[in-house]
This record gives C-alpha cells, structure tokens and sequence, in this order.
C-alpha cells in the first residue's frame, strides 16, 4: 500500500480551526467528559476501566482529527464588485 505525499501532509500538518470547528471540538471533548464521569462511576478502578477511558480518549481525538482533516473549506463568499458603467 502506497500513501500518497497529499495524505501524509493531511496527516502530519497543522490544521488550523476554520468557522464553528473549535465550539464542534469543544462539544465533542464535553459530551466525552461527561460520558468518562459516567464510566468511572458506574465501573471499579481496574484495567478494564483504564482501557475504556483510554479508547474514549482515541474516539475524540480522532472525531476531532476527522473534523480537522477531512473538511471541506466552505469558500468566502466574494464580494460584489460595482459595476463601473453604472
């Protein structure tokens, strides 16, 4: 398998937040807070726990690297030029 230089750079790049995405992460970050208080609560301190808390972990980052990476960039909209006969 092959991976394409465009791929590694959408990998291994920076994406800076565009429009909503950081208000998106934040919410997706809050909804798995609130669902590892649960975890912790309702299950004993044990391995299994700490597998559970480490997988929810691997799920935010990669929702978020999905929102990050894989969005398409809606375009500014142009502004309307006058027209200079009128």
């Amino acid at each position: 398998m092959t991976i394409e230089r465009d791929e590694l750079a959408t990998r291994f790049t920076y994406h800076p937040p565009t429009g909503n995405q950081s208000e998106r992460y934040e919410k997706i970050r809050a909804m798995a807070f609130a669902f590892a208080e649960e975890l912790v609560d309702l299950t004993p301190v044990c391995r299994e726990q700490s597998l559970a808390l480490t997988r929810l972990e691997g799920c935010v980052m990669w929702a978020n690297a999905a929102i990050a990476r894989r969005e398409v960039p809606v375009p500014a909209e142009e502004p309307e030029i006058p027209d200079e006969d009128a």
